[in-house]
């Protein structure tokens, strides 16, 4: 496959009178497949309604894996079915292999996300594959996507992008490297992911500086985990370069499991007030997210949950907040 040509990252960020972003909510799947609870199909279902009904259009509603690996995600294809059924929304779903792929090509998700580990510990630990050798599994998946005639999109996500906790550093040059074979093997887009929490606003710069000056648009989304506390400010790095999608998970829930006592993603409801304070819109409703948070958290009593906009509340002075939120508060 030959990748498009490098359109590069503009200068600056969009001027906050026309600024946008995406969050895309990962929290049905890389939050619930790393706790104990296993949530009902139809609290899944009232997940994703709320979710849309609070303005989110990009959903990851789960993963096509084996039930007894992942028993918290067995009901990935009634899940999707569901939010297939709702206008605009764009329902992705998490496939490690050609037999995940297939799955989710027969389901007819919107988007499937193929997780790569830059770090080559960290892909045989994870995935019992080398980088290369998902690299050639995305080959296997676009072939089989394309003879299907399906229109479900590939998604290369490359983890631990920022750093490993089995293997330490992650050379920039191997990241690239790895992003440019997965487009070139079919995928495509690309995103980039602090799968363990290892990266600093200046790191995220200068790596999404890099990856945007050499596939451009085609560097489609940002995943950032909060671990050291750092996940916004990494966020708003990835901001400055040109990127306005973001993975981020409701109350923070989940982890790598390769990263011991870690939380999840950047919080959905902080992620989205942060961005609409900055003059960038999200369509969302910060007030309805935070509603939908104190019924999730109902769900998963006894779980680890984080974010602070919960704690503190909205703001109390419209002038104070831009006009999404003030009118939610």
């Amino acid at each position: 496959m030959t990748p498009r040509t490098p359109a590069g990252p503009p200068a600056h960020p969009l001027p906050p009178s026309s600024a946008q972003a995406i969050v895309r909510e990962v929290g049905l799947r890389d939050g619930l497949q790393s706790i104990a609870t296993v949530v009902p199909t139809a609290r899944k279902i009232e997940w994703v309604d709320a979710a849309y009904a609070a303005g989110q259009r990009e959903i990851e509603v789960g993963s096509f894996v084996p039930a007894r690996l992942l028993p918290q995600l067995a009901d990935t294809a009634e899940v999707l079915a569901h939010a297939k059924s709702l206008p605009g929304l764009v329902a992705s779903v998490l496939v490690p292999n050609l037999r995940g792929a297939e799955r989710a090509i027969e389901c007819q998700a919107d988007l499937m996300v193929v997780p790569l580990s830059a770090s080559h510990a960290h892909s045989l630990a994870n995935l019992r594959k080398t980088p290369d050798e998902v690299v050639a599994e995305v080959a296997r998946i676009r072939a089989a996507r394309d003879a299907a005639g399906s229109r479900t999109l590939i998604e290369g996500g490359v983890g631990t992008a920022f750093g490993c906790t089995l293997q330490g550093e992650v050379a920039e040059s191997e990241v690239l490297r790895l992003m440019q074979a997965l487009l070139d093997s079919g995928a495509d887009r690309v995103s980039l992911a602090d799968t363990v929490g290892h990266a600093d606003p200046a790191g995220v710069q200068r790596l999404f500086e890099k990856a945007r000056g050499l596939v451009g648009e085609r560097l489609a989304c940002a995943h950032f985990h909060d671990t050291r506390g750092m996940g916004l400010a990494n966020a708003y790095a990835a901001w400055q370069t040109g990127i306005t999608r973001f993975d981020a998970c409701l109350a923070g829930i989940g982890g790598c499991p390769h990263a011991p006592g870690a939380s999840g993603n950047v919080t959905t409801e902080d992620l989205a007030f942060m961005l609409e304070r900055m003059g960038v819109s999200t369509g969302l409703d910060v007030a309805a997210l935070l509603a939908l948070r104190e019924r999730v958290a109902g769900w998963l009593e006894g779980e680890t949950l984080h974010g602070a906009l919960w704690q503190a509340g909205l703001p109390r002075t419209a002038a104070s907040l831009p006009a999404a939120v003030a009118s939610a508060a």
